[in-house]
């Protein structure tokens, strides 16, 4: 039976917020590994929202901070009615979760809640100080109907004074984050936001009171050499700007930029192409900074504040990320971020020292476990998760005969990074066995000849069994590089099955027969056999089941059939190189083609249906 999981969150990509990537970026971790999850969140409805994702529109936000949804109480009865959740998952700050607490239908469900903050009551705003003393008693109310809490850090639980009376409910597990979704490469855009020859400070988040941008600003004024863009938004905007203009010399371009919201490449690329990123928070509802995280990702190293009973502090101090300066600060920031600009080895050391903790400690799939362990304290069955987790894909590679390239493709992935390796030998007469186990990859070498596909099912089939999210496939022979992994993991974000194309590859002869099958397929794929290709779970699922035993070939074969399941296929442009020896297996006579050709035709034919070939406007 699969766990059903419904989310109750604030907002939803692309809307901007930690919260919010963190939420997207589980859920899709969750929904790979099998779970059911659902999310009911506030925002306007867009064209291209998932069945599983529900947006209540927003009437009105409370001090520019908390929004008002009027229809937020329907729209989460009619999804306890629809999706007959085993445990809601409700992410708090969020008031609108709260409304649980008048719903029976609700209440007879097991409730976590995972901690974001403590909404504080602000030195800085005192109308949020005004507002808690209303919102604690229904904040309580919540904490006591739940059956788990997770918190994101050690550090935000001991100073959290709502948390203190429900410690026996809780659970740390730190966020965590998906690097699929982001890009490898800076875009070559962003260089024109740079100035020649300054030294580039990055800080993202929204332009609110808490984090703290007067004092990053004043410090970078007092700098030479230094120039700060900031990403974001919010109602902080007008007066940050005024500042910024009275800091700027008359005559002078201004030092720092507020550049606005961004979308996500974008932004990512200026993660990856500044030199030192900063977040100055002055208050505990900084409580993780998940811009931090993506910052670690890109070997950025951090200055942040030294924010007592803020995760903040353990994620870089420990993880040697980065350095702490002292909060509200002016003088000891610009210190810092002297000595930064002045010593480019600690720069160095503190950004590969963060990129070194991502993998092990924050990647999204890391972070599952332990969710699923909470969910399990909450009286919750979990049955649908894999028995085993996996932070990576697993890499599957159908062999015969291919002793003289495998160790070098084994090599080169090893190198990429990428561990989770099986080599299925086909009845080699080679050595091909030996050298892919002695090289580190786990070897399968089935009794009887399966055939290419056979043994790339086998290998879909391991990778099943052992519980992996996804399974790229690569051919033995060195045609692929393993440099566009993460393009095909990238676009998997948004379909099931990601073909590596490389389409000026193709014979005369094999174009011929794409034209073809294109034409009686009605597909739009331009590299219809290539073998360089990432299956997320659920097509694994259906080329694991036994009617897929049944087809000769990987490529139009295994397309149809997941086709005609409803999933989704997308292509992405990669290098391909000549085979380092031997034929292809299916284009290396006349006769193959032949029979490929026929037996292909007849499994088009079988698998026809008109809508696939009529053209969208």
């Amino acid at each position: 039976m699969t766990l059903r999981v419904l989310h109750i969150g604030k907002f939803f990509p692309p809307d901007p917020g930690g919260m919010e990537v963190y939420l997207a970026d589980l859920m899709h971790a969750q929904r790979a590994h099998g779970l059911d999850a659902h999310a009911l969140v506030h925002g306007t409805p867009r064209p291209d929202d998932p069945a599983w994702l529900v947006r209540v529109p927003v009437a009105a936000r409370l001090m520019h901070v908390v929004p008002l949804a009027p229809g937020f109480r329907r729209a989460l009865a009619q999804a306890i009615e629809r999706i007959e959740p085993d445990v809601l998952h409700l992410h708090m700050p969020n008031a609108s979760a709260l409304l649980a607490l008048t719903l029976a239908s609700a209440r007879r469900i097991p409730w976590v809640v995972h901690w974001h903050s403590d909404v504080v009551s602000s030195t800085i705003r005192g109308r949020i100080a005004l507002a808690y003393k209303v919102y604690r008693p229904f904040e309580q109310a919540l904490l006591e109907q739940a059956e788990r809490i997770v918190v994101t850090s050690q550090d935000y639980l001991a100073a959290s004074a709502p948390l203190q009376r429900w410690r026996n409910k809780c659970t740390v597990v730190p966020l965590g984050l998906d690097p699929a979704r982001l890009p490898e490469a800076p875009a070559a855009h962003v260089e024109s936001l740079w100035e020649d020859g300054a030294f580039r400070l990055l800080s993202v988040g929204r332009l609110t009171y808490y984090k703290g941008f007067e004092t990053l600003i004043r410090a970078v004024y007092r700098v030479s050499g230094a120039q700060l863009l900031i990403v974001g938004d919010g109602e902080e905007r007008p007066r940050l700007a005024q500042l910024i203009h009275a800091l700027t010399p008359a005559g002078e371009a201004p030092r720092v930029r507020l550049l606005g919201a961004l979308d996500d490449d974008t932004r990512s690329a200026l993660l990856a192409s500044c030199q030192l990123f900063c977040l100055a928070s002055r208050e505990r509802t900084e409580a993780f900074g998940v811009a931090v995280l993506e910052a670690m990702h890109y070997g950025r190293p951090c200055l942040v504040s030294d924010l007592h009973g803020s995760g903040l502090r353990a994620l870089v101090a420990h993880n040697d990320a980065g350095r702490l300066a002292p909060v509200d600060d002016v003088p000891a920031w610009q210190q810092a971020l002297q000595q930064f600009i002045e010593q480019p080895e600690a720069r160095q050391r503190h950004g590969e020292a963060g990129r070194a903790a991502m993998p092990a400690r924050y990647h999204i799939h890391a972070t599952l476990p332990a969710i699923d362990t909470v969910y399990r304290q909450a009286g919750v069955e979990v049955v649908a998760h894999a028995t085993e987790f996996h932070l990576q894909p697993l890499i599957v590679i159908p062999a015969r005969d291919e002793a003289a390239t495998i160790g070098q493709v084994i090599a080169t992935l090893q190198a990429g990074g990428w561990q989770h390796i099986v080599v299925i030998d086909d009845q080699s007469q080679d050595r091909t066995a030996d050298i892919a186990r002695a090289a580190g990859a786990t070897v399968l070498q089935p009794v009887l000849p399966l055939g290419a596909w056979g043994a790339m099912q086998a290998g879909i089939r391991y990778a099943v069994r052992k519980g992996y999210p996804q399974v790229i496939t690569i051919d033995a022979d060195g045609q692929h590089e393993p440099a566009h992994i993460p393009d095909l993991l990238a676009a998997a974000r948004s379909a099931d099955v990601v073909i590596g194309a490389h389409p000026e590859r193709g014979s005369p002869l094999r174009r011929f027969a794409w034209r073809y099958f294109r034409l009686i397929t009605g597909f739009r794929v331009e590299d219809l056999t290539s073998g360089f290709r990432c299956y997320n779970r659920q097509a694994c699922e259906i080329l694991a089941d036994e009617e897929a035993t049944l087809m000769d070939y990987q490529d139009l074969g295994v397309l149809l059939l997941l086709r005609h399941a409803g999933l989704s296929i997308a292509e992405v442009p990669v290098v391909m190189y000549p085979r380092a020896s031997g034929p292809s297996r299916i284009f290396q006579s006349w006769t193959r083609v032949a029979r490929y050709m026929v037996e292909t035709s007849l499994l088009c034919i079988a698998r026809w249906h008109p809508r696939h070939h009529v053209r969208k406007p």
